[in-house]
């Protein structure tokens, strides 16, 4: 897709379209939708227009019972530049074919496709997320990988990767919107439009979503809880399996049967995926060497680091650090997309 040149004075607005599903999340729709207003307000001028559409010709209701009326009905098609699925409660519900062969036409028209929420499920249902890192809301991550185990699915609480946007619903469509504003507009006008919320810390794409662990797997384990807390305790100098069955009380080998029983790994793969997590962060956050960053998050070894580093994320984190320099040194806004993963 391309997108006028922003530096000359006649540019057409980008176009959003957000299709609301029935029980859609109207925190998320509201907060995605009011950053792109704020974003006209401060800048005098229109550089975004949206509309909502709907699965069906008649008004659609939100998860907290209020309902929205619709700007079109979803088979009346118009050019967008982004659409999102607005997804909430019960979304394997509200699927159709119908909806999915919308979206391939939309994707096969150059449209940026995105999800709000749940919204990512219907996009993995109409095949458009293959080969790309996507996110949803942490509540629904485990069926979601149970029912697309091929799919990338993150715990982050927004991806950004090519022509895919993703978030995890809630606040955190702000969040992404702050990303997708600063990369075409600047990051005066998003650092603006957070002042003008009040929101005084925008997240980073590669924070994590507070999973709780009781969430997942209730209050009957409290030893498996107890062991993460102190794996999450200790990053930059990692406990031994047997240091962990001892400090819970319990022998290794229940440690390791409760580990596969509830979280579908062994306690050193658990381990490792919250050290490499954490590394990723300080990686993309900060400016520290990557050798001190494979030290603070318990490895012994560069070469071993960028060996986990790539076999979790799919390149070394030399390559990842460089793919982040060269989007925040380049100029160019003219694509909604962009070409590099960040």
């Amino acid at each position: 897709m391309t997108i006028k040149d922003l530096t000359t004075e006649k540019f057409s607005p980008k176009h959003f379209g957000f299709l609301a599903m029935p029980g859609f999340s109207l925190i998320a729709y509201a907060a995605a939708i009011d950053t792109l207003r704020i974003a006209n307000r401060l800048e005098g001028k229109e550089l975004y227009t949206w509309e909502t559409i709907t699965p069906k010709d008649e008004l659609v209701i939100a998860s907290n019972g209020l309902e929205v009326k619709p700007n079109r009905f979803y088979k009346d098609t118009d050019a967008y530049d982004v659409l999102f699925v607005c997804g909430g409660v019960k979304i394997s519900s509200t699927w159709t074919e119908s909806i999915g062969k919308y979206l391939r036409y939309q994707d096969k028209r150059g449209v940026v496709l995105g999800a709000l929420c749940t919204g990512a499920y219907i996009l993995a249902k109409a095949g458009l997320l293959e080969g790309y890192r996507c996110t949803l809301h942490w509540e629904n991550i485990a069926s979601m990988r149970e029912e697309f185990p091929h799919l990338n699915i993150t715990d982050d609480i927004y991806e950004v990767d090519r022509n895919r946007y993703t978030c995890a619903g809630g606040t955190t469509p702000f969040d992404m919107m702050h990303h997708i504003i600063s990369r075409q507009y600047g990051r005066a006008l998003a650092a603006s439009i957070s002042e003008t919320i009040l929101v005084d810390h925008v997240r980073n794409m590669t924070d994590r979503q507070r999973v709780p662990l009781r969430q997942q797997i209730g209050t009957s384990q409290p030893k498996l809880t107890e062991a993460v807390m102190l794996m999450e305790a200790n990053i930059e100098d990692p406990l031994t399996p047997d240091e962990l069955s001892s400090l819970v009380s319990i022998s290794r080998r229940q440690l390791e049967r409760l580990f596969r029983s509830y979280l579908n790994c062994t306690p050193t793969q658990y381990y490792l995926g919250l050290r490499l997590r954490n590394a990723r962060r300080l990686l993309l956050q900060t400016e520290k060497a990557i050798i001190d960053i494979s030290l603070v998050c318990g490895f012994s070894s560069a070469p071993h680091f960028s060996k986990c580093y790539r076999d979790m994320f799919g390149l070394p984190p030399r390559d990842e650090r460089r793919l982040l320099l060269k989007r925040d040194a380049s100029p160019d806004t003219s694509s909604l997309a962009g070409s590099e993963t960040i």
